[in-house]
Order: C-alpha cells, then structure tokens, then sequence
C-alpha cells in the first residue's frame, strides 16, 4: 500500500495507533501473528547432498557414468573390464567430490563476510520508549530515528528535524536525501524522491525523526527486490553450455564409431555373432572417452579460483571464472563501485581566484593549488577554510571513515588539507550558539569565538544564501553588495552545478550578541566549494583495458543523470557516438524502442530495479555475456539475472553477496579486469587441453580401426587377427599418461596478447572447424606411429614375441603423448620459438608419467596384470624414436591453423 501518498492522520486512523502511545504489549503480540515478523524470507541453501547431485548434471559426466556401468556389467559376466569401471567410477566421484569441496569453501568465504548482528530499533511502545530487535518491529509501531540509525522498516514520517538518510544501498543516490514528513506526494512518485518516508536498510545520517511503520519484512521495498530475487533463474554459464554441446557431439560419434567397428568384424566374421567383437566395441566405447577430461576441467577451475581468491575475488561457483573471460559488457554501478563513495572538494572558488583542491576521498594530506601550483592563502579562503571547520558536525574517524554527513566530512577534510587541526576544534575555536540545518533555510550557521571576538560562520546553497548577504568580500576589501557580484556568483554556481557538483557557498559576519536567534543576516559572502563523489582512481586503467579487450563497460546508476554522464565522461565511459539515458525518458518507449536505445547506451541514470533487469536481458537477447557489478540492494536482480553477477565484498550489502556469483573483498573495479584476464587464460588452457586428450582419443579410436581394416598385416603365430592394444592399455593412456601433462597444460601463463583480443564468440565450440582439423592430423599422427611400432614388433624385429609387440605400440604412444604435450603449449607458436620446458609442472608431469610406465613394464606383476613384457633395448629406442612423430604432426597442425 502507497502509504507515502496518504496523509499523517489518514494513516493514523488507519492503522489505529496514537503516536504518543504507541502498540500496546497485546497489540503487538495480535499484529505480528496477522502480519507475521519483521524477517526477509531466506533462500533455501543447497545441502551438500545437493552441490554433490548437482556434479553429475553434465552430458560428459553422463557419459562416463554409462560407460562405467557397462564396463562393469561385461566385467561381472565375462571376468573382465570389471576393474575398468570401477575406475571410472571413482573418477566422476572424485570429481564429483572436488567440485563440492569448491562451492563449500565459496560459501565458507561468503558465511565470513556476513554480519554477525542484526540492527535494532527505539519504538514507544505503552507510552515508554524502549529498543527492540529488528525483527520485533509490527505495522503500527512508532519508531525514533536519529544519526546512526539504521532503518529497520518502511516507515511513514510522522515528525522530522533536518533529517537525512543514505539511500545509496537502496537507490543508488551517492548523496544524504533531506526528509520532510509534512510533503504530501501523488501515487506515481518514484522511491528515490519519497520525501516524506525512510524504508528499509536505509541509515540515518544527520537529524532526527519519528514515523510509523508501514510495511515490514517481505513487504517492504527491500522485500519486493527480494522477490524478484526469487523469480530470476540462473541459467547454465557458456563454459557449462559449450561442454554440453562437446560431450554430446563426443557421445554421437562415440556410439557411431563403436556400431562401425561392430559392424565390420561381423561382416568379416561371416555374419556371425563373437562376444568377443561385442567386447572390443565396448572398449573402443571407452577408450573414445577422455576420462580425465572432466577431472582436468574441474581441478583447473578450482586452481583459478584459488588464484583469484589472492587477487581480491570469491568465486562462488568453478564455472563462474571462466565464463568471466567471455564478457562483453560490464554492467557497473556508479556509487561505491566506479566512485569512492565518498565526497571530495575538488574547486574552490574565493572570488578571487579558483583552487584546485588534490587528494581524494577522505585522505587528509592534499593541497590547495592555483595553475598548479600553491599560493599563500588569501583572507576569502582562510574564512571558506574556517567555515568548513567549524561550522561542522561531523568527525574523521579514519581516512577511510566519516562519522556525520558526508558532505560535510568532505569540508573537513578541505579544512585540514589547508592546514587546520580537525580534532577537537571547539577547543580552540568554542561554540556558543548553532543554527542547525533545515530544508526550507537550505543553511546551517555556527558562531564561535575566534581571536577574542563572535563570528557568524554560515554555509549553505549558494542562491539562497546569497539572499542573507548585503556584502562581499573581493581582493581583500569588503563592500557592498552589488548586481554585478551576485550575477557572477550565481553563473559560477551554475557552471559548477552543469559539471555535476554540489555546491556550497560561505559567508561569515561578526557580532556582540552571539546568544541571539536572528544572525542569519547581513552577512559577507566571500566563496563557493563544489565537491563530488570523485571515481575510483584505479577504475579509468581497469576501463580503457576492457575497451582495449573487446568488452563494453556500461554505467547502470540510481543517481541524476548530470553526475553520472560527469563521472562517465571523466573515466572515458561515455564513448564517442553512445548515448545517456535516464529512467524517466525510458518509461514510455516501446519493447523495441527500449531495446534500440540500450545497444546505443553507455550510461542509464535513475534507474530502477525492474530497469537493471530488462536492460541486462535486452543485451542478453543480443548475445552478450553480462558481468553485472554492484553493491546494493537494488543492484540484486540485476546481479542474479546477468551471467557473472559481481557483488562488492566491504559496502555490498549481504542481499547482493548472495545474489552474486563473485565477491571482491578490496571493492575494486581492477579486481574485475584481472578476472578477466584469469578467465581468459583458462579457456584457453581448457582448449589446449581439450585438443591435446581428445585427439589422444581419436588416436587410439583409428589405431584400433585401422588396425581391423588392415588386419591382414597384424596376424598372431596361429593365423589370429590381433589388436595392438586392450582395453586396460587404452585406460592407463586416458588417466595416468594423458592426465598429468593436461593438468600442467591446465598451468600454462596467460599468452602476452592475451587481454588484446576481443572476446571469444558466444556460439564458439570446443570442436570446432578449426580444432576438429588439429584433433584428426594429430590422431593420425599417434595412429601411425602406433601402428608402425605393432607392425615392426610383430614382423620385422627377430625374436619379438606379441607381448613385446604390444608392448611396442603401447610404448610409442605413450612417449608421443608425453612428447607432444610440449608442443601443446602454444597453439600458434612453433617449439623454436619459445622455451619447451619452462613450465616445471610439465616437466614434472612427464618424468612422472616416464616413470610409472616403465615400472609398469618392467616389474613382473604389474606387466602381467596389463599383459605387457619388458623391452630390449633397441626396442625401447625404437618406441621412443617413433613417439616424437605425433610431436611433428602437432607442428604440423600450427601451419595449418595459420594458413586457416
């Protein structure tokens, strides 16, 4: 209900309740269980039943697992392939478990950052005032506000004194909003110029106030934000959808080459069914699955999670950090994200000259500078500097924190870079009198002792303060004030206001009577300071390395359009021929209209909710890759509904943290474009990888073809047809050969141009035309090495049994694969043009795999369970010469692909 549209007293008689009194004991009790409790509704966690499930959802995933199971079914009935399963069995549970140890250590990080307590509220409750728990709040309560206050409802204000609050979480305006509880506004007001309510979430910042609550819990507006939370569905991510689509391409082909082989041993059998030819089918099946593939991936992701845990980033799920490297726009919030939330002087103006005002934020140690460089001060700005002193109710806590209005955080701040003591001035400088703030004076005076005489300090808005002064102060000399005067203040105030700063101007006068009530007159103007909330001075690097990557940055900000195209313009978002919308000019276009004008827009002012969501799935409906940042309430659909949702780990609210799939704890948009760059990196990696286990696989899929269509060359002692390699053969290659170099290829450094190209195509495939080709010429390369080795085994070496000659072949491809990883780490560099072995986790990899297969093959037990026999060692030699063919054939694959 529009509780803001209505009067005080209809409200009153509404809700039954006498401001005075307040809720009786059993009023509240009625009203809680009619309304229920002043509580978000939570989002049901994942149990780790859940995360764990929710591993073997993957196509690829699916695969294994059937192949698993008919391994172990031709195992329990024919005495063999049992042992295969249950390895691939325990590969996807590995996998499995890994990637739930992953999400849980997310969530952990996440837990961590929540606050540990829930803010309370002063009600008058039976006539007393008393604190409560939030969540003890009901509609009807009448609740004290005063700077501090958290607000812990909606609430209609009853009575306001200079009230004002930060709505930044809620809205995205970067300044305190005035309140006045006697406006009365029409239905159609928009929630960032509600005036006569503070809501939910929202902090009080300067004054004080007293309201009654209106709407709680899932009723307020964060409560609404919270619903349209729940009706955002998070689709698959890019790097979930393209190995999707690889696994079941692998899966077609797989079932096609496995009917094929089938096939033609039973025509080469006479038509006549053989278990065995049924079994070969089956591990062929297998032998086509690259088993470590999904293993590699997940150990991969989790590695760059970790990485990215070091440069500021939670990552709360694996795929999150790939899909990072895909983005094409960047969605930003303005307040906190691209700004520093806090509010800088940057000009004053003493009528005499202009300063330049260095230093940002709340850091104490900047100057005054006129043309660049420092000047004595004049007596217009030591009054402006005074002022700003004393005329002051807030304290600097830290160079990060201010206690108090933030504007006037900032004036402090000016007071001290110009050498002023900000602790404790009244010390110095006592106070006697305060006229305090309010919306309808727009001014604030203080009048203290200086130098053994009264001073009125005032502050306030410019055209209306200048309406309090009959004097002014220019090149020293104070004088009347004239037209000429006050159409030069006014039209620097203008020039100041059209650059998107807050302006304030500074007058002073001395008096006799300091105790009075009526000093706000005659006073001598003698300046102006225009501040602002200055951008984050990392985020203009961080944004001309997206737009050098390819990747849109857009400015989506609940604050007025002026500041935003300001702060735009001033971190080189606003591009050359985009345009800067604001929410109030969109509400009447058409879907297609609304659409036209958000692929031209660099900046979205105003904004509400509803409008981040239906701008994020505009650039969706386009295929883009959305990364959205923000720290808000309001940002949270928006966080939830792009592809990477980016919330802020120190002013993010925790309704943000959970909407998001990424955290930065340093809140720093440079955190973004290192994610990125991660991102980027392990894709790449990911298609290194992928090329180098999937053509292993076609490898073994053509030796064991080829060696059937040409069984002719590949006869046993009796006459038998032989295959060069089992089942058991093919399964050590995919997991202990081919496993290890894929993860040290999954540890390759980011290529030099890496952040120079645009982003990768949204409807790019793993399997491509391009790595189709690479994965055909080095299977061919592996298959005829492999064939060659079986064939000089069986038929040109003297006194080589078909054990050696197993042996042979299954030897030579594990050296080539083994040899061909190194050329695996570039795929457009040839081996001359880089160092092979610079990457120690290869060369560990592959000592290791050397290793394990040679005492595989040379100790009696392990050879026998794989029916291998040891090597002489010209034979050795030979296997190892034959595995650098598939190395050639991988160079050979890099002229292709540069003349592609």
């Amino acid at each position: 209900m529009d509780y803001f549209s209505k009067k005080k007293a209809e409200i009153l008689e509404e809700l039954d309740v006498n401001p005075k009194k307040g809720l009786s004991e059993s009023e509240v009790i009625s009203r809680q269980e009619k309304y229920g409790f002043n509580q978000l509704r939570e989002t049901k966690k994942k149990t780790l039943f859940m995360m764990f499930m929710d591993q073997f959802k993957d196509f690829l995933v699916i695969i294994l697992i059937i192949a698993a199971a008919v391994s172990i079914i031709v195992g329990i009935i024919e005495g063999e392939g049992l042992v295969d399963g249950l390895i691939i069995l325990a590969i996807v549970i590995l996998n499995a478990i890994l990637g739930v140890n992953q999400e849980q250590k997310a969530n952990n990080a996440l837990a961590a950052l929540k606050k540990m307590s829930s803010p309370s509220a002063k009600v008058i409750r039976d006539g007393k005032t008393i604190e409560v728990s939030s969540e003890q709040l009901t509609v009807g309560d009448i609740v004290l506000l005063e700077t501090g206050d958290y607000v812990a409802a909606d609430i209609r204000l009853l009575e306001s004194t200079n009230l004002k609050t930060d709505e930044s979480s809620l809205t995205g305006e970067s300044t305190p909003v005035s309140k006045d509880a006697e406006i009365d506004l029409g239905e159609k007001t928009v929630l960032a110029e509600r005036e006569n309510s503070v809501y939910m979430s929202t902090l009080v910042t300067y004054g004080k106030g007293k309201g009654i609550v209106t709407n709680i819990g899932m009723e307020t507006e964060i409560g609404k934000i919270a619903t349209m939370l729940d009706a955002v569905e998070e689709g698959k991510t890019p790097l979930q959808k393209t190995i999707d689509e690889f696994a079941k391409v692998l899966g077609i082909i797989i079932i096609i080459i496995s009917v094929f082989v089938f096939a033609l041993g039973f025509v080469q059998n006479h038509f006549e069914f053989e278990l065995d030819l049924f079994l070969t089918s089956v591990a062929l099946a297998v032998a086509a699955i690259p088993e470590g593939l999904t293993a590699v991936i997940t150990v991969v992701l989790a590695l760059g999670m970790q990485r990215m845990v070091k440069r500021n980033a939670i990552i709360k799920n694996l795929s999150t950090v790939e899909t990072l490297g895909q983005a094409t726009v960047i969605c930003s919030d303005k307040t906190g994200t691209l700004t520093q939330n806090q509010m800088t002087v940057r000009r004053v103006f003493d009528l005499d000259q202009e300063y330049e005002v260095t230093g940002s934020g709340y850091e104490t140690k900047g100057k005054l500078l006129v043309s660049g460089k420092e000047t004595k001060p004049t007596h217009n700005l030591e009054k402006i500097l005074q002022i700003s002193l004393l005329c002051n109710d807030s304290k600097i806590e830290s160079e990060n924190k201010i206690l108090g209005d933030p504007t006037e955080g900032a004036l402090l701040v000016l007071s001290a870079k110009g050498g002023y003591e900000v602790n404790n001035p009244e010390e110095k400088y006592p106070q006697l009198n305060e006229y305090t703030f309010d919306s309808t004076r727009k001014m604030m005076s203080s009048i203290n002792k200086i130098d053994d005489n009264y001073y009125v300090l005032t502050k306030g808005a410019t055209d209306q303060l200048i309406k309090k002064c009959n004097r002014v102060s220019i090149n020293g000399e104070v004088r009347e004030i004239n037209d000429l005067d006050i159409k030069m203040i006014l039209n620097q105030n203008e020039v100041y206001s059209k650059q998107a700063y807050r302006v304030l101007g500074f007058a002073y006068r001395q008096t006799d009577t300091p105790k009075a009530m009526d000093l706000e007159n005659d006073l001598i103007f003698v300046g102006m300071v225009a501040m602002i909330d200055p951008p984050r001075e990392e985020a203009k690097d961080a944004i001309a390395k997206c737009h050098k990557a390819g990747i849109r940055v857009m400015m989506i900000t609940g604050d007025y359009l002026t500041t935003a195209k300001a702060i735009a313009g001033e971190l080189n978002i606003l591009q050359e021929g985009g345009i800067a919308l604001s929410g109030e000019e969109t509400k009447n276009m058409t879907d297609k209209e609304f659409e036209e004008a958000i692929l031209k827009c660099d900046v979205f002012a105003r904004s509400t909710p509803s409008d981040k969501i239906k701008i994020v799935e505009v650039l969706q409906k386009n295929g883009e890759v959305v990364a959205m940042t923000g720290d808000g309430v309001n940002d949270s659909p928006a966080l939830k509904q792009a592809e990477i949702g980016v919330a802020m780990g120190i002013t993010g609210t925790e309704v943000s943290k959970e909407a998001s799939n990424m955290i930065l704890t340093d809140d720093n948009f440079t955190s973004i474009v290192s994610a990125v760059e991660e991102g980027r990196t392990i894709y790449s990696n990911i298609r290194k990888f992928t090329v180098f286990l999937v053509s292993c696989n076609i490898g073994e899929i053509l030796l064991i073809l080829m060696s059937m269509v040409f069984s002719f060359l590949f006869v046993g002692p009796n006459g038998e047809s032989l295959l060069p390699l089992g089942a058991i053969h093919l399964l050590w290659i995919n997991l202990m050969t081919d496993s290890f170099p894929a993860f040290a290829l999954g540890m390759e450094k980011a290529e030099p141009n890496i952040m120079d190209q645009k982003p990768r195509d949204t409807k790019e495939k793993l399997l491509n035309k391009e790595t189709l080709i690479k994965v055909i010429i080095q299977g061919s390369g592996l298959m005829f090495a492999g064939l060659t080795a079986f064939y000089l085994g069986l038929k040109v070496l003297a006194g080589a049994t078909v054990e050696q000659a197993i042996t042979m072949a299954f030897l030579t491809v594990v050296f080539g694969e083994l040899f061909r990883a190194f050329s695996a780490r570039s795929e457009t560099k040839f081996l001359f043009q880089y160092n092979p072995l610079s990457n120690k986790f290869l060369n560990y990899s592959v000592f290791i795999s050397v290793g394990l297969v040679l005492a595989l093959i040379y100790i009696p037990f392990t050879a026998k369970i794989f029916s291998l026999e040891y090597l002489t060692i010209p034979e050795l030699l030979i296997s190892m010469a034959l595995g650098f063919v598939p190395m050639l054939f991988a160079e050979m694959t890099k002229v292709v692909n540069k003349s592609l």
